[in-house]
């Protein structure tokens, strides 16, 4: 082999400098790849109480890491020689277009993770074609909602207070706003042990401590853009001096149950999706009471620890009564392929919610816009590999499920 001296041109041709991006966020955004390198990004930028209750859960948050492992615990198993030169991720759920099988989740006190809140969340799931859940407390009303995703889809997630009235109010609002689906979560008789937010002495608005303070040094924007915007409110409520948990044990009715399930069924106009079953036994319950769909769910692992994993019981709530209702899933989903493997697996629709918020965090309305686009992306290509063109091709014999837990299942 001969050899020479390199060219200064053969360098040249070889070295491409990159324009630089004057724009921090975007230039964060732009190496994010994945949504835990947006979780990496959102733990560097916002304080440690705001996070630590996004990413947190409850007590030794034993059911969110078992959520996710498994997620982890998949074998996928392609089909090849097949045309997926082009994929189709659209869907129907609760009567109404999607363009992906997934959807935001309804997530509380939002603005306290970047001013930008909801109203990002909202406008960026109607960019996307895909629906959009706020939460009774949520810090955005009904009215805004709408106003930032006035196309789009929105649904509303009612917990049932013990003030009824108070409600009825807010849910009366969404439907008159145009929301089209009740997200009831009936998984909330008490708050859940959040113990992260215990230790932070986590309040509603934030307050500044000096071990706040100190921690806020190197986060300079995100109180900037707080003490700077309208102060925090709330979708039901005017304002709150306390902490979270005392919120939340002060909201929630303990004593909702199936009745209460068929008269809020009777308010709402639009359709009417249970949030929060855990059993097939509670799965079989509310489709025989006529709603339209369930959400497996254990509230993101916030609530009970220890909880059933929705993943696992998936295969079996959609082949008992998946004809009868659309049966749908969260907690635990963090990139595209945990999407494509629930529906492989019988749900008619999944939720992310920790994963809209890192964005969210991340970068505000272009970091939920990067958070969609990093799930979307995900999902053509496991399709793609699994040798699939349409969600309603994937089957359970594309997965399975490697079980790290044994011993009795209860249904």
């Amino acid at each position: 082999m001969r050899r020479r001296f390199p060219r200064p041109r053969a360098f040249a041709d070889l070295l491409r400098l990159r324009r630089p991006v004057l724009n921090r966020t975007k230039a964060r955004l732009a190496r994010a790849h994945t949504i835990e390198d947006l979780r990496r990004i959102a733990r560097r930028v916002t304080p440690k109480a705001p996070f630590d209750y996004t990413d947190g859960a409850a007590e030794e948050e034993l059911t969110l890491a078992r959520a996710r492992q498994a997620f982890k615990d998949i074998e996928f198993h392609p089909a090849i020689l097949r045309d997926v030169s082009e994929v189709d991720t659209s869907c129907t759920v609760a009567g109404g277009p999607s363009s992906m099988p997934f959807g935001i989740a309804p997530t509380g006190f939002t603005r306290m993770m970047h001013t930008a809140g909801e109203r990002a969340g909202a406008a960026a799931a109607g960019a996307a074609g895909i629906p959009f859940s706020l939460s009774t407390v949520g810090t955005a009303t009904p009215e805004e909602v709408a106003a930032a995703n006035p196309n789009g889809r929105n649904w509303f997630q009612l917990y049932m207070w013990a003030d009824r009235d108070l409600s009825m109010d807010v849910m009366s609002r969404a439907a008159n706003s145009g929301f089209d689906t009740l997200l009831l979560t009936v998984d909330v008789p008490v708050a859940g042990a959040r113990l992260r937010d215990r230790y932070n002495g986590l309040t509603i608005p934030p307050t500044l401590t000096l071990r706040t303070v100190f921690n806020a040094i190197p986060r300079v924007r995100w109180w900037f853009d707080f003490l700077t915007t309208e102060p925090i409110t709330f979708a039901t409520f005017s304002e709150w001096d306390g902490t979270v948990a005392e919120l939340l044990d002060m909201m929630f009715d303990p004593t909702v149950d199936f009745d209460d399930l068929v008269w809020i069924k009777d308010q709402w106009p639009g359709k009417v999706v249970v949030k929060g079953i855990q059993t097939l036994e509670d799965a079989r319950r509310v489709a025989d009471l006529g709603v339209d769909g369930l959400v497996l769910s254990n509230h993101g692992g916030r609530q009970l620890d220890r909880a059933p994993i929705p993943f696992h019981l998936l295969p079996t709530v959609a082949g008992e009564i998946g004809d009868d209702v659309e049966v749908m899933v969260d907690t635990g989903i963090m990139s595209g392929a945990d999407i494509v493997a629930s529906i492989a697996l019988g749900a008619r629709f999944t939720f992310i919610g920790r994963a809209y918020l890192y964005g969210l965090m991340a970068g505000g309305r272009a970091g939920v816009d990067r958070s969609i686009e990093i799930l979307s992306d995900e999902i053509v290509r496991t399709m793609k590999l699994l040798g699939v063109q349409r969600l309603d091709e994937l089957e359970p014999s594309h997965v399975t499920q490697l079980h790290r837990f044994h011993g009795a299942r209860r249904t």
